[in-house]
């Protein structure tokens, strides 16, 4: 199990900025062997700066890079047990595939007999068996992005850093792509470092999420306990789709919001107080209007594949319901949330409220 295996890299107190901006600001984070963690935000959050600080590319202003208990913060990239893959996968066009994944054990003049054993693996690894002789520039996005991934690990790394490597593809091959990156991962058994701003790709691969924002850690968890709980309204939000209202918890297991009072699941928060209350799409059960907690007027009806999305205009509030029953525009219905489907959080301290309540006049 990832949980029972020791810490691989610990960052501690790591802080970094540029010309005055601060791109990380104090952040603590452990990443154990054989772990696939993902960073996880929108551009600019710090989420390449902390992977390049790991990598050795970047050096921190304050804090320290720990790898298995050596400090390694002054080290640079070729002295650390780490490869890199990027975004843009910087192979040698003037080299065929077989030179291209057998470049960085040639620098280390490793026997030719042991470069091509390890070539044939990695060209098997990757599903690439037959390409040695060929160009580079004549293969695909996603061929081309398996023979980068061939060239970091053929140098057997203990930790593989990926800066959003399938930004590049089709969406369908990025899918496809999510899947033979786990699955290289579970049969190397080596730690892989990913940074992507994708929400799906980050829940499809990752046996730890780190949701950032701002140079700051939000949220450490697995993928599942993110997005059921989510600590604050801006991971609720970043992290699948989300109905967030402002809500006063009375009591213990009390909540209200929407102009309504909800029993739900939740208690030490006190009495009386503000609180964030999130609700996915997806646990909002539409029923008749006689017997909804919610009622409302369906606003617009989307076909998303494999569900309806609804967008019910509540008066005071307005909802995205997503239900395998699609309910035409113009229709009236009632809206109902069993208690454990309604998550309260803590109000964020800056003012990031991504509320769905609306501002209601007497002439509305």
């Amino acid at each position: 199990m990832i949980d029972e295996q020791p810490r691989l890299i610990t960052l501690e107190n790591i802080s970094k900025a540029y010309d005055d901006v601060t791109v990380l600001n104090n952040i603590n984070l452990y990443i154990r062997k054989k772990e696939f963690v993902t960073l996880l935000g929108p551009s600019g959050c710090g989420k390449t700066t902390t992977l390049r600080i790991i990598g050795g590319f970047e050096t921190p202003d304050a804090g320290r890079v720990i790898f298995d208990d050596m400090d390694v913060t002054g080290l640079p990239p070729y002295k650390r047990r780490v490869n890199t893959v990027f975004q843009k996968y910087a192979l040698f066009p003037h080299l065929n595939v077989r030179d291209n994944i057998a470049f960085g054990l040639k620098i280390k003049k490793t026997p030719k007999t042991e470069i091509d054993r390890k070539v044939d693996k990695m060209l098997d690894l990757v599903n690439l068996q037959g390409f040695q002789k060929r160009s580079v520039d004549s293969l695909s996005g996603g061929q081309q992005q398996r023979i980068a991934i061939a060239r970091a690990l053929v140098n057997e790394p203990e930790v593989l850093l990926l800066d959003e490597p399938l930004g590049a593809l089709d969406l369908k091959l990025r899918k496809e792509m999510q899947i033979e990156l786990k699955n290289m991962q579970q049969r190397l058994g080596i730690t892989f470092l990913y940074v992507t701003h994708d929400q799906e790709e980050a829940l499809t691969m990752s046996d730890t999420i780190v949701v950032m924002r701002n140079g700051e850690i939000l949220q450490i968890g697995k993928p599942k306990q993110i997005y059921d709980e989510p600590k604050n309204a801006y991971v609720a939000n970043f992290i699948g789709e989300s109905n967030i209202f402002r809500g006063k918890m009375l009591q213990d297991e009390l909540v209200e919001f929407c102009n309504n009072k909800f029993i739900c699941v939740d208690s030490g928060f006190g009495e009386n107080v503000p609180v964030d209350v999130v609700i996915r799409p997806e646990d909002i059960i539409i029923v008749g209007e006689d017997v909804g907690q919610i009622t409302g007027t369906v606003k617009s009806v989307l076909f998303k594949g494999v569900h309806f999305e609804m967008i019910i205009d509540a008066g005071h509030s307005t909802w995205k319901v997503h239900s395998t029953t699609m309910q035409p525009e113009g229709s009236r219905v009632g809206l109902s949330v069993v208690p454990f489907n309604i998550h309260i959080m803590k109000p964020m301290q800056d003012g990031w409220y991504p509320y769905q309540e609306k501002e209601v006049t007497a002439n509305d």
